[in-house]
C-alpha cells in the first residue's frame, strides 16, 4: 500500500480542530484573526465561516484563494476540478435547497459507508470532521498550480457523525 502524502494546508487544518464560535457580543480571535488576514469587510464568528476556514488554511500553506472565498459554492470556481475525492482536496456540498447555498471543507477520508468526511469549518459550530451524504456533493477543487493527485483519500474505521444540517 502506497503512503497518501498529506497537503500542506491538511496539516493546518488540523491544527485548527476544536476552534468554536464565541457565544454572545465576543468573538472567537482566531477566527476573526482569519478575517482580518483575508480582508474581510465583517469580525464575527456567527456569520457562516466555512469558507473562511478553507481560505485561511490554504493562505497559510502558500495557496491561492477562492476570489469570493466566503461563499461556499464560489469554491466550485476555484483551482482545478478533480474526479476523485482526493485526501485534501476541496469539496463543494449542497446546503437545503437554494442553490445559492453551499458547505465547503477539505477531504479528509470516507467512512465504512461511504459518507463523505470534510475537516471544515462551522461545522456545528466549529473546526472538526463530519460526515455528510455523498448526495449533497457538488464537487471536487485542487490548486491549480499543483500535480492533480492519482488516489482517493482513505476508508476511516472512525465513524462521525452524519451531517444534516449546516454545517
Amino acid at each position: 500500500m502506497t503512503d497518501m502524502i498529506e497537503p500542506p494546508w491538511m496539516a493546518v487544518a488540523r491544527g485548527h480542530i476544536g476552534t468554536r464560535e464565541m457565544p454572545g457580543p465576543r468573538h472567537n480571535p482566531t477566527i476573526t484573526r482569519w478575517l482580518h488576514g483575508l480582508k474581510a469587510w465583517w469580525a464575527d464568528d456567527e456569520t457562516p465561516w466555512c469558507g473562511t476556514f478553507v481560505a485561511a488554511c490554504l493562505d497559510e500553506a502558500g495557496q491561492p484563494v477562492a476570489r469570493n472565498w466566503m461563499r461556499a459554492r464560489a469554491w466550485l470556481d476555484w483551482g482545478a476540478p478533480i474526479a476523485i475525492g482526493a485526501l485534501g482536496a476541496v469539496a463543494v456540498i449542497k446546503r437545503g435547497d437554494n442553490p445559492a447555498q453551499g458547505h465547503v471543507g477539505f477531504v479528509a477520508g470516507r467512512d465504512a459507508g461511504g459518507r463523505l468526511l470534510l475537516l471544515g469549518g462551522n461545522q456545528g459550530n466549529e473546526v472538526n470532521v463530519s460526515a455528510f451524504g455523498p448526495d449533497r456533493l457538488l464537487g471536487y477543487r485542487w490548486p491549480l498550480r499543483l500535480p492533480t493527485p492519482e488516489l482517493p483519500a482513505p476508508r476511516l474505521t472512525r465513524v462521525a457523525q452524519l451531517s444534516a444540517g449546516e454545517a
